[in-house]
């Protein structure tokens, strides 16, 4: 239990608690208000978008940032932002690329007119005095972005890419207002000389418009009264009466209460009843014509009235005439035209989305139901077009690309042919060529489809690919086959065995060999053998090489003694072996040698053996060696004796094999053939990387060849060199032939065709791949045709027209209430149906007609019921018939009938005829040239050029044509006729030729020369020189040098060792003195020296001269034979090599050693010698040199494409002197890489071009001045220095001149008002049928009208209101003669180049009673050619009394108001300034205030009048009778006589100031004191009244545009 204490607390915290949970509440309900207004106080703001990405065109995206912003400006995040209401982040855009340069352009239109530049807030700007010559101005012009192909409009940010936006907008100058020129006045009209009331009245006419805002122009018309002399009495006026009739009412059908009962009729002209009412009125009977048309005739009346020459009415009885004018007449009641109901909205024309930002377009149509007949309002537009909105939801549109096939062979004949029209194959041609490739249009596939379909695009029109199609053709290069270059044989080796591993038999074969220098390009070039063989016996594969040391002496120091003998063996290539190689045992190691004792005879060592004389052994000779050696030293007594001379030379066999030559020759490498054997080595990727399908074998034959024999048995020639005759290849995939697909059909018309003509269409397709390798032919039918099914052919439709009803009449009671004639007869009109009818006379809508015809006969015509008194005829008979003869004419009658034939007024054959003529027709037709001749037009060619070219030069663009020129025909009255009456083809036509052009002609290349070097580098040339020069733009020459030659000249080596000297052995030492006994001492030998071939096998000697004459070896020398007791040495040995460096601080060294000792002790002569190692004197360095690259060397087949340029490497020793390369070779020094590249020869292209399109339909249908052309294209471009192309691509030439007919208007009739003198009437014009060639002017001639076709006008062209005054009306005057033409100039310089011309009417008041009725004035302005330039002065005439007369003038001398500008016009009348006031004074004629008669002028000091003084003597009172002020003078005149000795020197003769002049000063400042107090005093009094001279009224020089001169 609580205690109440407690109690209470509770209930305290109870209540706090609630209040504060009721506190909480409320604030969690806020916070959620706040929370859920959260929404309205985020929101989005999207950033700019940024650059276009993606895909060229339609595919591209933009992108920009997205923020959430609060309302007080800071960012959120973006969940604060209402999802729903987020802005795309992205879009497509349209993608700008470069190629898009080539599809959209900047369109600019021309430059507007010049319009003023409106002043600032929006005000006029006022017309002021500023304005000189010219104001400023603004002009603008539209400036849009299109695509070219359909001049659709597409944003402009797509141009900017490429070019920046043209302006828009440009400064320009605006003339200065030119206010409205007229003429001067003409004279007053003459006035009548009676009594009455007249007007007179002057016109003028306008001469130029007002132009830039000048002012209009003033009033054209002065009337005035004329000067009667007296007003004639009361009723004896005398007027003149004119009928008047009134225009015509609208027609309107006869209303009910019009007829009553009993037939009688209650005129009642109200025209606000709409009821209508059958009548049943013989002479009035509704015509009514099964729709769609239907005719109501209803009438119209016309008012006439009586008025008198003063323009007021009078009494209708003064007016009668013998025939009162019609006043009632029947009409067709008008009907718009109507139509049919707007169809449906065709679907729109773009179906797709492109790249094209165009929009589509749809139509509807309607059809017209009744045409407008009786003045109702014409046919509106029939056809409406609007563009439609391409959906995003449309599918991408097909993509079109460029596709081509593969290129075909590649053709050298057609460089050839154009180079030599007469050239034909003789064998392999390569070098520079064309191929072809066909392009087409197909749909792109998607890149994501590409890999899935096989199937190839098929075509499309060509139209539907953007941009530039690839090159159909290029120029191609068929490589040309070399032959290889090899090196000259090796010497002959040694006797081997056909194989040294497995000898066999003692058969063996001696070699040479060669080897390849440059490898054969081409399929066809070719190397020769590189090995030849001949047979021997006794082969060895290894043999012993011995070397042998000196003689040493086994017993003292001469005597016998030994060699030591070193044995080597070696194979047949030369290289150390092992000796148990050689089959021989090895040589003994010593062999037994002798030395001269110094009393015995000493001889040299053995020579060489020398080169054997014959390269092989004949039937005649064989091939010898000799060596020899010398008797040095004589023997002494008792000494070894020489031995005799047959003992010193020793001579064996050489080459004593055959000269016949065994070799391998080897045909051409077969075709690469699927082999079983080698399918394991399978592979998918060549050798040279290209795609292949396996690995095959290629095989050729070989066989022995013996020369100068041919073909052996295979056994005669060495198997180890047998080339092989097998060898693998990489066999090429079959290729199929790969074709599109067909092609859609071409699409059959939908529309109907005229006629029976048969309409195909065809479809093709194009090889994409030829077949190759065995791979599937392409097929036979590229190209495939078929006619059109279900053609339907056009209906032909015809206007039928029905009989005319007969003539309707007013109804009779309308009739009679109006006219108050019974009579049936008068004016009418009748109707008829005409109907629209197909070929077979079924009924057809009339729109069908309406599309087929110019023009719809005619429903109504006018017609007439003859009444009693008019004339009637029969009718008109038929013409009568023609001759032959042209000069004949024909005619045709008619009779007068009934009561006519009696009547006097129907006699009259003027107005009534009886008979008609007119020329009969003539066939005899005249020809004439019309226009210039054709261009002269080659034959076309049945043969075309290979792959479809056709090359200029070919024979299809010169020699001898046609020209044709049109031909005017016309009949012998001058009318034009179809020219097939004059010329089968309606042209006459003339050979002519177009000249060929001719190329430069030069020979065929001489022949090589021979090597300007006999030894290392030198230079060969050919040549070719001029046989006819260009002429007729043919290809022009090379440089040619003055003997009209062109050379080539390529590097050329010689082998030094060609030709070499070559010596035999010395002769014995020929001692000089024979005296002596002992026969020693000095003396000469000699030798011979031949100049021998080393590619000669035979060896022979040839001329000496061939052989290099510095190097020419000596025939003689100086010898000595050593005496017995003398030392006797060995001959030197060879110097030691010198370093390659030549370096001079090294020495070369050389040897000899003693044969015999001398006989006493003298010693012998040196044993060695040294000498430095000097450059260029016994030491050489060796470089390789290169000649320069040669020019392109072509194949001898081919005139340009690849060829090879080469350079020659020789060796040249460091003193400039060419030695052999195995000197460069033999030191090892660096080869240069490249003697030969590949380069490419220009090749020479004539233009080439297609053939002639068909021509042109004719410029125009019909007439004079039709053109039709054809034209051709450039399918290759000149390339190089070949024929350029023809300037004329395209041809023209008249169109045969046929006759046009056209309907033409004639001239308005005069105003006819049908019985009444004036009032309104209505003016007629005939529509005629005319023929002319192509403008109508004077010569054209009325011909049928049936030839025109029919009349497309309506009758409201051929017939309008007009109106002749009556006396007293106020009228129009005719217009005025045009003006002559004015340009708008500024300073005498023209501003524009059309001119204008303007006339005018005004109106004549006739009578003041009817001025308020008067029409308003009318100008009329046009433009012109051939303007001037005019300007407009003041003019003005002689002073005459401070008056003059003042005008403008034009520059031809013409007086005009307007022109002049109104701020300078000179004044008219002339005033003093300042007025003259002073009394007695007046303005004289110089503008200056004078005295009067009797005065003298006293003149202040600045040359103004003071005043003027009387001269003594005269009469005061005549002077005050001159001048009125006089009379009020306030001072008297007698104070002048007072003043008159001072008044006038108010200055001494030294120029101070006289006293008077203070006196007077004082005084005069005291009388004003004095007069203005008295004027205060006075001021109540009235002043008394002072007269002064009038002033004059100044004039006013503004201008009010209608001064009268």
């Amino acid at each position: 239990m609580f205690s109440k204490g407690n109690l209470a607390v509770i209930c305290w915290l109870w209540r706090s608690m609630r209040k504060l949970f009721l506190l909480l509440s409320l604030l969690l309900s806020h916070a959620a208000h706040l929370e859920g207004k959260k929404d309205n106080q985020f929101i989005w703001k999207p950033g700019p978008w940024g650059r276009c990405t993606g895909d060229c065109g339609p595919g591209g995206v933009q992108s920009r940032a997205l923020w959430c912003f609060h309302l007080e400006g800071w960012t959120g995040h973006l969940s604060n932002c209402d999802e729903n209401n987020r802005p795309p982040k992205e879009r497509s855009c349209f993608r700008v690329c470069d190629w898009h340069s080539d599809l959209f352009q900047w369109e600019v239109s021309d430059w507007h007119h010049c319009v003023l530049v409106p002043s600032n807030l929006g005000q006029a700007k006022p017309r002021t005095a500023e304005c000189v010559t010219a104001q400023h101005g603004l002009q603008h012009r539209t400036v849009r972005c299109i695509q070219k192909l359909n001049r659709t409009v597409v944003v402009n940010e797509i141009c900017e890419h490429f070019a920046p936006q043209p302006p828009t907008e440009q400064a320009c100058l605006i003339p200065c207002p030119r206010d409205c020129v007229v003429s001067e006045f003409s004279q007053w009209s003459e006035c009548s000389r009676g009594c009455e009331r007249q007007l007179q009245h002057r016109i003028r006419a306008a001469i130029s418009p007002p132009l830039y805002g000048g002012s209009q122009c003033p009033n054209l018309t002065e009337s005035r009264a004329c000067d009667t002399p007296m007003s004639c009495p009361l009723g004896e006026e005398e007027y003149t009466f004119s009928l008047k009739v009134g225009p015509w009412s609208k027609c309107r059908l006869p209303h009910l209460k019009e007829i009553n009962l009993s037939g009688r009729t209650v005129l009642d002209f109200s025209s606000d009843s709409k009821e209508r009412v059958t009548f049943r009125h013989q002479s009035y009977k509704p015509h009514h014509h099964p729709k769609p048309w239907d005719l109501e005739i209803g009438y119209q009346t016309r008012q006439v009235w009586c008025t008198r020459s003063d323009g007021r009415n009078a009494v209708l009885s003064l007016c009668m005439q013998d025939s009162f004018p019609l006043t009632v007449q029947s009409c067709i009641m008008p009907k718009d035209c109507e139509t049919t109901e707007w169809s449906s909205w065709s679907p729109c024309s773009k179906t797709c989305r492109s790249e094209s930002l165009s929009p589509g377009f749809r139509s509807r149509s309607r059809k017209v139901k009744h045409v407008a007949i009786g003045g109702g309002k014409e046919c509106p537009e029939l056809l409406e077009k609007e563009a439609c909105i391409v959906e995003e939801l449309l599918q991408p549109c097909h993509r079109y690309s460029w596709r081509t096939s593969e290129w075909k062979e590649c053709q050298v004949s057609l460089l050839l042919e154009q180079q030599d029209p007469r050239w034909h194959v003789t064998g392999p041609v390569c070098g520079g060529g064309i191929q072809t490739r066909d392009v087409y249009c197909a749909q792109s596939i998607p890149a994501s489809t590409i890999q899935k379909t096989k199937e190839v695009s098929r075509p499309v029109k060509k139209t539907l690919c953007l941009g530039p199609a690839p090159s159909a053709s290029q120029l191609c290069n068929i490589p040309c086959s070399t032959d290889c270059i090899v090196s000259s044989w090796s010497d002959w080796g040694l006797c081997i065995h056909e194989n040294c591993r497995d000898p066999q038999g003692r058969k063996g074969f001696r070699m040479r060999r060669r080897h390849v220098l440059m490898e054969s390009t081409g399929s066809a070039g070719h190397c020769p053998h590189l090995v030849e063989s001949i047979p021997c016996e006794d082969p060895m594969c290894y043999r012993w090489l011995v070397s042998e040391g000196i003689c040493i002496p086994d017993h003292g120091k001469c005597g016998l003694g030994h060699r030591v003998l070193k044995a080597i063996c070696q194979n047949d290539q030369g290289e150390d072996v092992s000796g148990s190689l050689c089959p021989a045992s090895p040589p003994p190691e010593r062999m037994a040698c002798e030395i001269p004792c110094r009393m015995d005879c000493v001889l040299s060592e053995w020579t060489e053996w020398s080169s054997c004389s014959q390269s092989c052994s004949n039937k005649n000779s064989d091939g010898k060696q000799t060596r020899s050696r010398t008797i040095l030293a004589l023997a002494g007594e008792g000494g070894k004796p020489c031995p005799p001379s047959q003992a010193l030379q020793e001579y064996r066999s050489c080459n004593d094999h055959s000269c016949m030559q065994l070799y391998w020759e080897t045909l051409p490498w077969g075709p690469c053939s699927e082999d079983a054997l080698v399918t394991a080595l399978n592979a998918t990727i060549g050798w040279n990387g290209e795609a292949t399908c396996g690995v095959g074998i290629q095989t050729r034959r070989a066989f022995c060849v013996k020369s100068h024999v041919g073909q052996v048995m295979t056994k005669r020639c060495p198997d180890s060199t047998r080339p092989e005759t097998v060898r693998p290849c990489l066999l090429p995939c079959k290729k199929d032939c790969i074709v599109t697909a067909f092609s859609e059909w071409t699409p059959c018309p939908r529309s109907c065709q005229p006629g029976n003509a048969t309409v195909k269409q065809s479809r093709y397709r194009i090889i994409i791949q030829e077949a190759a390798n065995g791979g599937q032919e392409c097929p036979d039918t590229l190209f495939e045709e078929r006619e059109c099914e279900d053609i339907s052919l056009c209906p032909m439709y015809r206007w039928k027209p029905q009989k005319w009803s007969p003539c309707i009449l007013v109804p009779e009671s309308v009739r009679q209430g109006i006219m108050g004639s019974s009579e049936p007869c008068g004016k009418g009109v009748q109707t008829r149906a005409v109907s629209c009818i197909s070929d077979d006379n079924q009924s057809a809508e009339m729109m069908e007609c309406l599309k087929q015809t110019n023009g719809m006969p005619p429903l109504v015509q006018e017609c007439a019921v003859p009444c009693r008194d008019d004339c009637t005829f029969t009718v008109w008979s038929r013409f009568t018939p023609c001759s032959t003869n042209c000069e004949t004419s024909r005619s045709r009658r008619r009779q007068l009938t009934g009561k006519s034939r009696k009547k006097e007024k129907c006699q009259d054959s003027d107005l009534y005829p009886l008979i008609e003529t007119e020329l009969c027709p003539c066939d005899v037709f005249i020809s004439q040239p019309y226009g210039n001749w054709s261009d002269c037009i080659l034959p076309e060619s049945r043969r075309e050029s290979q792959r479809g070219f056709r090359i200029q030069g070919d024979g299809k663009e010169c020699g001898k044509g046609v020209r044709f020129r049109a031909i005017a025909c016309s009949d012998k009255n001058g009318r034009p006729v179809d020219p097939s009456h004059c010329s089968s083809s309606g042209y006459v036509q003339e050979e002519c030729v177009i000249p060929c052009p001719f190329d430069c002609k030069l020979s065929d290349w001489s022949s090589w020369g021979s090597c300007s070097s006999s030894c290392g580098i030198g230079v060969r040339i050919r040549s070719k020189w001029l046989k006819e020069k260009p002429y007729n733009g043919g290809r022009p020459c090379p440089r040619l040098d003055l003997k009209n030659q062109v050379h080539e000249a390529v590097p050329c080596y010689s082998e030094c060792n060609q030709y070499s000297w070559v010596v035999e052995h010395w002769s014995p030492c020929k001692i000089h003195n024979e005296l002596r006994s002992l026969r020693c001492g000095g003396g000469t030998q000699s030798r011979k020296i031949r100049c021998m071939n080393a590619a000669d096998g035979e060896g022979g000697a040839v001329d000496n001269s061939l052989c290099n004459q510095d190097e020419i070896p000596p025939e003689t020398q100086s010898c000595s034979l050593l005496c017995p007791s003398e030392c006797v040495m060995s001959e030197w040995g060879p110097w030691s090599k010198c370093p390659q460096s030549c370096d001079p601080h090294s020495m070369q060294r050389r040897t000899r050693h003693l044969l015999r000792p001398p006989l006493n002790s003298r010693t012998c002569a040196e044993d060695s010698q040294v000498r430095p190692c000097l450059l260029n004197e016994n030491c050489f360095q060796f470089q390789y040199n290169l000649t320069e690259w040669s020019t392109c060397q072509l194949s001898e087949n081919a005139t340009c494409g690849q060829g090879v340029r080469t350079r020659l490497l020789s060796c040249v020793r460091s003193d400039g002197k060419p030695v052999g390369v195995d000197q460069c070779e033999q030191r090892n020094l660096e080869k240069p890489q490249k003697v030969s590249i590949h380069c490419l020869v220009e090749c020479v292209v004539n233009c080439q071009l297609s053939g002639w399109t068909a021509w042109t339909e004719c410029s125009k249908t019909c007439g004079h001045g039709g053109r039709m052309s054809r034209t051709r294209f450039i399918i290759m471009p000149t390339q190089g220095e070949g024929r350029p192309c023809p300037t004329e691509l395209t041809q023209q030439k008249t169109c045969p001149v046929t006759p046009c007919y056209s309907w033409v208007l004639g001239n308005w009739s005069t105003c006819k008002l049908e019985g009444g003198d004036c009032g309104e009437g209505f003016q007629i014009r005939s529509l005629s049928c005319v023929v002319h060639n192509g403008s109508i002017s004077d010569l054209a001639i009325s011909v049928d009208d049936a030839l025109c076709g029919e009349m497309p006008f309506q009758d409201s062209i051929l017939k309008q209101p007009c109106s002749v005054p009556c006396p007293g009306d106020c009228h129009l005057t005719e217009w005025s003669e045009w003006s002559t033409c004015e340009l708008t100039c500024i300073n005498g310089r023209s501003f524009e180049t059309m001119g204008r011309q303007s006339r005018s009417r005004t109106f004549i008041v006739q009578s003041f009673e009817n001025q308020d009725s008067c029409p308003q004035q009318v100008l009329e302005t046009r433009p012109c050619t051939g303007g001037k330039c005019y300007h407009y002065t003041w003019k003005a005439s002689l002073w005459n009394n401070n008056e003059r007369t003042v005008w403008c003038q034009r520059s031809d001398g013409i007086n005009v108001t307007g022109g002049c500008s109104p701020q300078a016009r000179p004044a008219a009348i002339r005033q003093c300034n300042p007025a003259c006031r002073k009394p007695f004074s007046y303005c004289t004629q110089g503008g200056v205030c004078g005295c009067e008669k009797g005065y003298i002028e006293i003149m202040r000091s600045n040359g103004f009048l003071d005043y003027c003084m009387k001269v003594p003597g005269s009469d005061d009172k005549k002077a005050d009778a001159k001048n009125l002020a006089g009379k009020n003078r306030p001072v008297n005149s007698k104070i002048h006589d007072i003043f008159k000795g001072w008044s006038l020197q108010p200055l001494d003769p030294d120029g101070r100031v006289k006293i008077w002049v203070y006196g007077v000063s004082g005084g005069g400042f005291l009388i004003m004191i004095f007069l203005v107090f008295t004027s205060y005093l006075l001021c109540k009094k009235p002043k008394p009244h002072q007269s002064t001279p009038p002033q004059q009224k100044p004039l006013t020089l503004a201008y009010d545009g209608d001064l009268d001169m």
